[in-house]
């Protein structure tokens, strides 16, 4: 049954009372900083306080300068205390998705990518929309709040970047999201953000990506041995898809006693989430939407199969599982 844009915002409402401190909890890339935005905004003077907190470490150098010009302000999730919070929303991420959600009581989850929820009081949970953003625009329609410049440009910015500029895995919804936050938005603004600058750091890795990278009928493996936080690998796997040859892009590193996987794909006949699943699921945690996708894989999960210290070997043994269940 179809559930209309004000009843979900009914339901969504329902769930908090005046004396409620919300968390909001985010994996903060653009979609979950401007979604997180947009729950502020809809709960502004319905609830007694709202927190934002990251539970990543942010280097990209667009989400930095996202956090900067929109004014966002983020508590890391080591300074939240849990008890402290009535209600904890998350959106752009389920509890699923990053051991430190385990350590709060989720109530709301507002959400694109797959469902792998369990007795959440709300949820809104859309595989088939391109971005979050899209989803949380609905709400604001419904509520009739007329986003700020910096609400519209964090959302048109999030949709931009999760449907690369509506190329990717879109709707018709997320095309009107699109055009509603675009008479509302501040281009240049965006621009700001889309094209902030890289650090020398980052240069570094681009520097190993393109040494140690191998192309085999299409696919571009990278593997940047350990890496100071795993965005590296997206900004690098992104790039490597500007190239004209290039139909998949698998960018690898280790974080945090973790081997990350990065997978984007041309969105032509293929399935990134599906393949990063059958790949790498039964290891650790792995999925994402048919264009982009990530594994994230416990490097205890790897001991006796291989040495994650031999770069040479671990990008072969990548190779070998992405060729067993990829697409062509």
């Amino acid at each position: 049954m179809m559930i209309s844009a004000s009843e979900r915002l009914r339901r969504f409402y329902d769930q908090f009372s005046p004396e409620h401190h919300v968390l909001v909890l985010i994996n903060a890339d653009p979609d979950a900083i401007a979604s997180a935005m947009a729950v502020k905004r809809l709960l502004w003077r319905k609830v007694s306080g709202i927190t934002i907190s990251n539970v990543n470490i942010i280097n990209r150098p667009d989400n930095l300068a996202m956090i900067r010009l929109l004014r966002v302000n983020l508590t890391f999730i080591n300074d939240i205390e849990p008890g402290r919070y009535g209600r904890v929303v998350m959106v752009d991420s389920q509890p699923d998705h990053h051991e430190a959600f385990r350590n709060f009581e989720t109530h709301v989850v507002i959400d694109h990518h797959p469902d792998t929820t369990h007795a959440i009081p709300y949820k809104d949970i859309r595989p088939k929309y391109g971005a979050t953003a899209s989803i949380m625009t609905e709400y604001l329609r419904a509520a009739k709040i007329k986003p700020s410049t910096k609400l519209a440009t964090g959302l048109f910015h999030a949709i931009k970047t999760d449907t690369s500029n509506l190329e990717r895995q879109t709707l018709i919804e997320d095309m009107r999201a699109f055009q509603f936050l675009f008479r509302h938005a501040n281009p240049h603004l965006a621009r700001k953000i889309e094209q902030a600058e890289l650090s020398l750091d980052f240069l570094g890795y681009f520097a190993k990506a393109l040494k140690e990278k191998r192309m085999r009928r299409g696919r571009l493996f990278a593997h940047l041995g350990r890496i100071q936080n795993p965005d590296i690998c997206v900004v690098i796997a992104d790039f490597f898809m500007r190239v004209n040859s290039v139909t998949w892009s698998i960018v690898s590193g280790i974080y945090d006693h973790k081997l990350i996987i990065v997978l984007r794909n041309d969105g032509v006949r293929k399935n990134a989430g599906q393949t990063a699943k059958k790949s790498f699921g039964s290891m650790g945690s792995a999925g994402g939407h048919k264009g982009m996708a990530r594994a994230e894989i416990p490097l205890d999960e790897l001991r006796g199969k291989l040495d994650p210290a031999n770069g040479k070997r671990l990008s072969n043994w990548i190779i070998r599982q992405i060729e067993r269940k990829a697409e062509p």
